[in-house]
């Protein structure tokens, strides 16, 4: 398995360190790339609607907000940090390559969504500050591809300071647009108090809660932390994930502060002059300086817009490559994953803007958050999964308290997600002049969607009882040793797959050698990261496979068989001769499944294929 952007795994050495200080500044920084996809663009509309119509009562529902998502993204660290996997290695380990591939599909329309919404912020960010139509800022936004390129070529300290720097401006921003503003501070204060006014408060609730975890956030910490190389042991595990938590704690925060400040500014300036349906940010931009008395309110509202939809595409695009790499084990080089990544955001965006003009972006705006509430449970729900399991998290899996606190944030937040599709799909089908063709292709993919929602939900606590209710060796077959001891050859290699063929195999060989001979049990990982690291791998399936083979191991030596393993990597043909001819055997034992003809296609044909290149006898046994 690749390690999770491997140019920058481990390249930030955290031991050594004199101070605590300096060992918690180590540690500080890939929570701030995840803060910014919380102020990006895509949160402003909820934001602004929410002060415009409903005043400082809602500042509530983003200190909720706020806390889910640090429960989500501390989870989200715990699970890099301990396991050295991100999510989608996680995923790719744990589900067959068919749900692995729609994981994967839905990951990147999420992410390509996401990006659509970045770039258009920024577009909006560039007109409003410099006046240039969005079709050309749309277009500009292509460049910042190459800064991503140059800025990770510089090591991950130089993209961390340049994202802090960014989330300093628009903090800045928005410090002195309350300043401007003058809000009413005991409003505020009371606007922490949960309540909604009306039935449309509690649509605008949902919709701010929506739009905060942004499932790509969730796949991005899980690799970022694994940018620090620390001390593996128990301890060294126990303080990174206090320190990861720190530097979490502080960076939703300042997150929360940016969408708190949109939000009171919204009701300091529009909702108190009685303005309740400013909702577009150009709208918004557009009013500040007549309300506020100052030219510097927009200028200052349109550099904090760029600074989120930079710092945002930045890290959208980023995990864009961590989520190809590790759903498909498949690396690209890194310019050309983040050129394909901002095209496909692009295209559609260039496109609608020319064919509807500058004021279809808010709908855009609006159906790339829906798209994002469509994958958000397939990034949720399995990580729940992963940092409750205790052989994954090897000791450090979350405990009973924190998994059911999570289990009812994602059903919150998942819900709360299938409403508001829910309720674009209803509106789409109402105003829609052919609904035929929504109800033949949208209507059946959200039910497809749900089907699978509720599969990843419930398949790991069936196949975990499953487990707990079985032998642990394949297929609970049982081998019945022969004891004979007339073969003269002692040293024997014996070729398994954990099929039914192993027991036909190994009883064959010990008919041959006896109790006298020395065996060694030989198995080929055959994933695709093993064929191009070989031994270098560590992937979930070599862990198993090196498990089972410890166990027939263990089995057979408690028999009074002499018994060694071995592990290969690549394609049987040729890792198995490779062994057996360095290693000195006197006979290579093999089972086989018995297929010939369509099924030699399917499954290829080991057996030919590897006897042209051992120097020893191979003994078949047909299963």
């Amino acid at each position: 398995m690749n390690r999770s952007l491997d140019e920058v795994n481990q390249s930030i050495a955290t031991e050594g360190k004199k101070t605590g200080f300096r060992k918690i500044l180590a540690f500080l920084g890939p929570a701030y790339l995840i803060s910014v996809g919380y102020m990006d663009p895509g949160n402003w509309a909820t934001d602004l609607a929410g002060g415009s119509q409903f005043g400082y009562t809602l500042i509530w529902v983003l200190l909720m907000s706020n806390l889910m998502a640090l429960l989500l993204q501390s989870l989200s660290a715990r699970l890099g940090i301990v396991t050295q996997r991100d999510l989608a290695q996680a995923s790719r380990e744990t589900y067959s390559p068919f749900i692995n591939y729609i994981l994967y599909f839905l990951a990147e329309i999420a992410i390509a969504a996401c990006d659509l919404a970045e770039v258009l912020g920024m577009a909006i960010g560039i007109n409003l500050l410099f006046g240039i139509p969005l079709i050309y800022g749309v277009l500009i936004t292509v460049l910042d591809t190459f800064l991503l390129l140059f800025l990770i070529n510089k090591g991950i300290r130089k993209m961390e300071a340049f994202i802090i720097a960014l989330v300093a401006i628009i903090g800045l921003s928005f410090f002195f647009e309350m300043i401007f503003a003058q809000p009413e501070m005991g409003k505020v204060i009371s606007g922490l108090i949960p309540s909604l006014p009306n039935k449309e408060a509690l649509y605008i609730a949902i919709g701010i809660i929506g739009a905060t975890v942004m499932p790509h956030n969730l796949y991005l910490h899980s690799s970022l932390v694994q940018t620090r190389k620390f001390n593996r042991s128990k301890e060294g595990i126990k303080q990174a994930l206090k320190y990861n938590f720190i530097d979490s704690t502080i960076a939703l925060n300042l997150a929360f502060f940016v969408n708190a400040a949109i939000l009171i500014l919204a009701a300091a300036t529009f909702y108190k002059n009685g303005m309740f349906e400013v909702a577009e940010i150009q709208d918004a931009h557009q009013f500040l300086a007549p309300m506020l008395g100052t030219k510097w309110a927009p200028i200052l509202f349109a550099v904090a817009l760029i600074a989120a939809g930079q710092s945002s595409t930045i890290t959208g695009t980023l995990a864009g490559q961590i989520i190809m790499e590790g759903y498909l084990n498949l690396r690209i080089q890194p310019w050309v994953r983040r050129i394909i990544t901002r095209l496909i955001a692009i295209v559609p965006a260039v496109v609608v803007i020319l064919v509807y003009g500058e004021s279809a972006t808010g709908k855009m705006l609006i159906f790339s958050q829906v798209i994002l509430s469509l994958q958000l449970g397939f990034a949720i729900i399995p990580l729940i999964h992963f940092v409750s399991d205790k052989t994954k998290m090897k000791g450090f899996h979350i405990s009973k308290i924190t998994q059911i606190t999570s289990w009812i944030v994602a059903l919150i937040i998942v819900s709360l997600n299938a409403n508001l599709v829910f309720d674009e799909i209803r509106s789409w089908l109402e105003t829609s002049s052919n609904p035929v063709i929504l109800w033949l292709t949208v209507v059946p993919m959200a039910i497809g969607f749900l089907l699978l929602l509720l599969y990843i939900v419930f398949k790991p606590f069936i196949t975990k009882a499953k487990l707990e209710s079985q032998n642990h060796l394949p297929h609970n077959f049982e081998l019945n040793f022969s004891q004979s001891e007339t073969y003269d050859k002692r040293k024997i290699a014996i070729a398994v797959d954990f099929s039914n063929a192993d027991e036909k195999a190994i009883n064959s060989a010990f008919e041959l050698g006896g109790k006298e001979a020395k065996y060694t049990l030989i198995h080929v990982v055959e994933t695709v990261g093993a064929m191009f690291y070989g031994g270098k791998i560590e992937d979930y399936e070599t862990t198993i496979d090196e498990k089972l083979l410890l166990e027939y191991q263990e089995m057979l030596m408690q028999k009074g068989f002499k018994v060694d393993i071995q592990l290969g990597f690549g394609k049987p043909n040729k890792a198995i001769p490779k062994i057996v001819n360095e290693g000195g055997f006197d006979i290579l034992v093999m089972g086989t499944h018995g297929h010939t003809g369509v099924k030699d296609i399917l499954f290829g044909t080991t057996v030919d294929k590897l006897r042209h290149k051992i120097s020893i006898p191979l003994f078949i046994v047909k299963n």
